[in-house]
């Protein structure tokens, strides 16, 4: 199937803005004729069909931001949202949050239901299933009609947008780090499937600080969770099975889930067992015992990224086909509480 061509392609074909190519395709009389008729004849031969939902939102202001985040439940993305929310209503601006719940197609539906000029430009996590797919058609359409997005977290390299994220690897490598520093030899990770791009570095994270450390890596240490309604009896035989004194888990419903196992297999934490999460959360602070995490700063995160959404919706030259997006690293550190020490 052909690629469809973008306004971005024809403005460089012709050399002109991508704002000439949409005003000439809309019949704007400040554009002159040549011009016009030349873009009008470019676009009918490559068959260029505009999205008129994108066009409509692109020409009219709604001070309205679109967040997407794959689920509610985590505390994480909750305070994603706040320092959205906190940035875009100082600067003017409502939000609105949609839920993807890890679906391709509803993250697709959402997209599309936004795009309907109720916004004015998204802020997103990907969801599992589209990282999975590997398909941002509807990602890239839209930022090709000129509505900026700013992904965080779970972003992708295969879409040009502005990004923030931590640094996943290190801050992995950072309390795995922690663990061998209080002895432990034989630690375990209970991670994601790996086409969820933060538990993949993560992973890369926790096995680069066991080969620097002369510690074997034991690929059967590393258990993958894709569903969490069944992680239970996983990490149960990994407890039994395995003579492990260290649990790295990629979020804390991972971890309070093993602490929860090795407590029913009589397994004391931390004397015979220490356990260390990421996100600093509810139930990180108030579980039994208190969890060691690697605290992410989603209010930081939330904030840094309606900035730079805010910062492209009122950049005049934004649609002009500037490409200097921006991927800022939020710093992450480890929150030590009672079950590492």
């Amino acid at each position: 199937m052909k690629r469809k061509i973008t306004l971005k392609q024809i403005a460089k074909e012709l050399d002109v803005s991508i704002s000439t190519v949409s005003k000439s395709l809309r019949n704007s009389s400040e554009i002159g004729e040549e011009t016009r008729l030349k873009v009008q004849a470019f676009a009918k031969l490559y068959h260029y069909k505009p999205n008129n939902i994108a066009l409509s939102l692109k020409n009219r202001k709604t001070k309205t931001i679109g967040i997407i985040i794959p689920e509610i439940v985590h505390y994480f993305f909750s305070t994603v949202i706040n320092g959205v929310e906190h940035v875009a209503n100082e600067n003017g601006y409502s939000v609105v949050i949609c839920l993807s719940d890890d679906s391709f197609d509803k993250e697709v539906l959402n997209m599309e239901m936004l795009a309907n000029g109720s916004i004015d430009g998204f802020i997103m996590s990907l969801s599992k299933e589209t990282q999975f797919r590997r398909d941002f058609h509807h990602i890239t359409e839209v930022i090709n009609q000129g509505m900026p997005v700013v992904m965080f977290d779970r972003v992708t390299n295969d879409i040009l947008c502005d990004k923030v994220i931590i640094d996943d690897q290190a801050a992995a490598y950072e309390a795995v780090q922690s663990l061998i520093d209080k002895g432990k030899k034989k630690i375990a990770l209970v991670t994601t499937v790996d086409y969820v791009s933060v538990g993949k570095l993560r992973t890369d994270g926790y096995t680069k600080a066991l080969l620097d450390n002369d510690i074997p890596f034991d690929k059967n240490l590393i258990i993958k969770i894709e569903d969490v309604d069944t992680c239970e009896i996983t990490i149960s035989k990994l407890l039994e099975d395995k003579a492990i004194d260290a649990v790295f888990a990629v979020n804390e419903l991972f971890a309070v889930t093993i602490i929860k196992m090795a407590n029913k297999m009589g397994l004391k934490v931390p004397e015979d067992l220490a356990v260390i999460a990421f996100t600093d959360g509810i139930i990180s602070k108030y579980s039994t015992p208190t969890i060691t995490t690697v605290s992410q700063n989603g209010k930081q995160m939330g904030a840094k990224a309606a900035r730079m959404l805010i910062k492209r919706l009122e950049s005049d030259d934004y649609n002009e086909g500037d490409e200097n997006y921006l991927t800022e690293v939020v710093s992450t550190h480890l929150i030590e509480r009672e079950s590492t020490n």
